[in-house]
């Protein structure tokens, strides 16, 4: 463990933080045998890649073949799509249907990235740079067809200092709070349509190439306390971003746990008599957080509507997450029916973190915990999705455990991969010059600048007079103004499903 974390103190694993807005994409870096049209193969590329690329060749009617199987729409199999039946059958060889919702649930979770003020030279680091009516336009995420709702706060006040952005001036927009995510909902007509329900999403800002929070990580279990079981347990750190609050601070009033559970109260309320479906993502420490609010939902009875007869299926999709809770955590989350598809890359030492000496691995986990009550156990949940950033001739065959960890590239590994033995073939034709927004993972070869995602001029302005100036934002509203109602009715119908006083 100690030369794992003295390896991700090197600086070059660290994130360049001039951030964010859309650089004029490389529409050139569309490679013709790998879906990308009018880009010519560089000399210098490796004989390992043009093996790779012949290969494409003799697979190419078995693959051309499998691309259209799409026999049903997504609407008349959505709810296989979100993991009723664990994925079978779906992950090797790689549905077409589930390779595009994996990529979709991925770019909400790229967005908190791609909107998030990292700059501590401002007063608004540690925040969205937008307003959340201005939220998918400004990221190009309109058509998606989904409406923000809400935005989500954590305090910064617990024990993950090396997570949390701050900024280096005296009048900032909060001494107490990082902006973590935002809760959005499906509302275009085509896009529900094609769904086939009305979708509640949830995206939790996690990290992009900087890894040293996992230094903070104490590998100490907590008891989650959302029911009566204490041997249900959850890494301490994680647990306390997810619950704890800074009464003094408008934005950390509520903790996450108290935004989170309330708002989807709002919303089932609100779409009540509609098909309904919860999908939560995550990359990295947002993973965590994903599987944590995704259990929390499904503990407090959330999904379960007024009739006690159906239930809105929760799904998770998860990017290079570490573990969150003990086995008994794991078991819990099942049977309570949450789905949950954890995407790794296998070069990457993210997901194999807390519980390097006992987690689910070592068969006698369950007596160890059981038994002697074990500080140290983790165990990973749902099923996994495996994908190696060697088997891409895009990116470099490096052992950067930041360009391992980066959520692009997981994206880009999801768009060519077609099951472990296919060969990798780009099938929804995705950028891969978008690989390079936060890294420099992508090959030389592709003349695609690292760390191209940046605001133009790092937001300053000029203004009538000639004078550059960093222009003040509009205030972002903290919470809902009922908010704490609902998180009682939320307590208060918990109390009632589990026949508590």
């Amino acid at each position: 463990m100690t030369s794992f974390q003295l390896s991700l103190t090197n600086t070059k694993h660290k994130r360049n933080h001039t951030s964010l807005e859309v650089f004029p994409l490389w529409n050139t870096f569309k490679a013709k045998n790998l879906s990308f049209p009018n880009k010519r193969l560089s000399p210098n590329l490796s004989l390992k890649t043009y093996s790779c690329l012949s290969n494409l060749d003799s697979n190419n009617i078995e693959l051309q073949q499998y691309d259209q199987e799409e026999k049903k729409p997504l609407h008349e199999m959505w709810r296989e799509i979100q993991g009723c039946d664990n994925w079978k059958g779906l992950l090797d060889p790689m549905d077409s249907h589930l390779r595009k919702e994996i990529i979709r649930y991925g770019e909400f979770a790229q967005s908190c990235y791609d909107s998030f003020d990292y700059d501590p030279h401002s007063k608004y680091c540690g925040t969205c740079k937008y307003q959340p009516s201005h939220f998918f336009d400004k990221i190009n995420m309109l058509k998606k067809g989904y409406e923000m709702r809400r935005y989500l706060y954590a305090t910064s006040n617990i024990n993950l200092p090396n997570f949390f952005q701050k900024s280096k001036m005296s009048n900032v927009w909060s001494q107490h709070a990082n902006w973590m995510g935002y809760v959005a909902v499906a509302m275009d007509p085509e896009e529900i349509k094609r769904l086939g329900r009305r979708d509640i999403v949830v995206a939790w800002r996690g990290t992009v190439t900087y890894l040293e929070w996992i230094h903070d990580l104490q590998d100490i279990l907590h008891p989650a306390h959302f029911r009566d079981d204490p041997n249900i347990k959850i890494e301490t750190g994680f647990f306390d971003m997810y619950t704890k609050k800074e009464n003094s601070c408008h934005y950390a009033s509520f903790s996450a746990r108290e935004q989170i559970l309330a708002e989807i109260n709002r919303l089932i309320e609100k779409y009540q008599g509609e098909e309904l479906s919860i999908t939560i993502t995550g990359h990295s420490l947002g993973a965590a957080l994903a599987l944590l609010s995704a259990y929390d939902i499904a503990e407090m009875k959330l999904n379960i509507l007024h009739n006690g007869k159906s239930i809105i299926p929760i799904s998770v999709f998860s990017f290079a997450g570490p573990r969150v809770g003990n086995l008994k955590f794991k078991e819990r989350c099942e049977e309570l029916g949450i789905k949950v598809l954890r995407v790794i890359n296998v070069h990457d030492k993210v997901p194999t973190v807390p519980g390097i000496i006992t987690n689910e691995k070592f068969i006698f986990q369950k007596q160890l915990e059981e038994k002697f009550s074990f500080a140290w156990s983790y165990a990973h949940v749902g099923a996994e999705l495996a994908l190696d950033h060697h088997r891409s001739p895009f990116l470099k065959p490096n052992s950067d455990l930041g360009c391992a960890h980066n959520l692009e590239a997981h994206l880009h590994l999801v768009d060519g991969y077609h099951g472990k033995v296919r060969a990798f073939r780009s099938a929804t034709g995705r950028d891969v010059a978008l690989v390079n927004k936060d890294s420099s993972f992508l090959k030389e070869d592709y003349g695609v600048p690292p760390f191209w995602w940046q605001d133009e001029n790092k937001g300053m302005v000029r203004t009538s007079d000639g004078q550059w100036v960093l222009p003040e934002r509009p205030v972002i509203e903290a919470h809902p103004p009922d908010t704490a109602h609902h998180f009682q009715q939320v307590l208060k119908l918990a109390r009632a499903r589990l026949n508590l006083p």
